[in-house]
């Protein structure tokens, strides 16, 4: 059973290195309760407009907390320091609340490896948004970090009940886990060409032409690119439909299977004053130029991967059609907190080649 020895000194961690925002804080927290060792995170969110602590941070070390019984400082709005002492993994069913629209994909990013390698299966309800910009939608993990995770060994289950869309938010996520003992590493090297595109255009309390514009044009955009088998999936919700948000609210996910097997995505969210066009063609010309690299991983999951990587045994090794500072402050924490071995051969923007060397780590107890 993982569990803090007491008096282990305190990681420190500088929230303003690499891009410095909010990722730095989640996925510290998250490798602190895997890892059982006691973290003070200070200069939180230093690089952003409005720095330190915003609600829907506040429940995401809340959530990570909850599940590693551990005692933390800092906690409230705006703070820029925090100091997280986990004591133990536990599992059971939880329901944590974002607040207004705070993302539950980004609250989920750092439950996840707590999760995974909690004593007993974990069920958790999470409230707020599941589309919002600046953050992966819900259908990312369902259709992409999900079927990727799982090849190394994770099992996770996602279930949107209902869509939440800024101001208000309001959505609901499930989500699922059983415990696994260790990962095993991950190679995602060469696409070997498009197998199919699949997508979602959704809405909820709009016109449902919107939803027919948004998919008609992505379609019609990859199919002149060369891709014959394309296909968006209309999902116009209204009123009444118990997944319909309290917001209104559009976007699109596009996701393209290689036939090497490996997944790579592109989405975009509907703004008010564009046109459904824009948005599809948006998304579209996304996942094209990802495609155009030959690289079988997507700039997004690229950034998620590196702390299952570091958690994995062996080498893991994958290519990034575009490599992001996000990914590499990942990289950067992860040998800070796992000391692990990386090697990055690309620069910023462009397709790398990232490879992890994994602490092997193993479930106690």
């Amino acid at each position: 059973m993982p569990e803090r020895k007491l008096g282990m000194e305190l990681i420190e961690i500088d929230g303003s290195m690499g891009e410095g925002g909010g990722q730095i804080l989640r996925n510290a927290v998250s490798l602190s309760a895997v890892l059982m060792k006691p973290i003070r995170v200070y200069n939180i969110r230093a690089r952003r407009s409005n720095p330190g602590l915003r609600p829907q941070h506040l429940t995401g070390v809340k959530a990570v907390a909850a599940l590693s019984s551990a005692e933390v400082s800092g906690l409230h709005v705006s703070s820029r320091e925090i100091i997280f002492r986990p004591r133990i993994l536990r599992g059971g069913r939880m329901v944590f609340d974002a607040g207004t629209a705070g993302s539950t994909t980004l609250i989920l990013q750092s439950l996840m490896p707590v999760m995974a390698f909690s004593r007993e299966p974990v069920e958790v309800e999470l409230r707020g948004g599941t589309n919002n910009p600046m953050a992966p939608p819900v259908e990312y993990f369902q259709h992409v970090l999900l079927p990727t995770l799982e090849r190394m060994g994770c099992r996770f289950q996602v279930e949107l009940l209902r869509r939440g869309f800024y101001p208000r938010g309001g959505g609901v996520i499930r989500a699922r886990s059983a415990p696994v003992e260790g990962l095993k590493p991950i190679r995602l090297m060469e696409s070997d060409g498009v197998r199919r595109i699949r997508g979602l255009s959704y809405s909820c309390r709009l016109p449902a032409h919107i939803v027919e514009r948004m998919a008609s044009t992505a379609e019609k955009i990859l199919k002149n690119a060369g891709y014959g088998d394309v296909y968006v999936e209309r999902q116009a919700l209204q009123p009444g439909d118990s997944t319909c948000s309290i917001d209104p609210g559009c976007g699109i996910i596009l996701v393209a299977e290689l036939e090497s097997g490996a997944l790579l995505a592109a989405d975009n969210l509907g703004k008010l004053g564009v046109p459904a066009e824009r948005i599809a063609e948006e998304a579209a010309q996304s996942i094209l130029k990802q495609l155009e690299t030959g690289a079988p991983v997507d700039k997004h999951l690229g950034d998620q991967l590196v702390i299952w990587a570091a958690l994995a045994s062996g080498i893991s090794e994958y290519r990034v059609a575009e490599l992001t500072a996000h990914t590499t402050t990942s990289i950067d924490l992860c040998r800070i907190m796992a000391g692990i071995r990386a090697e990055v051969d690309g620069e910023l923007g462009k397709p790398a080649t990232i490879r992890i060397t994994g602490t092997s780590y193993r479930r106690p107890g």
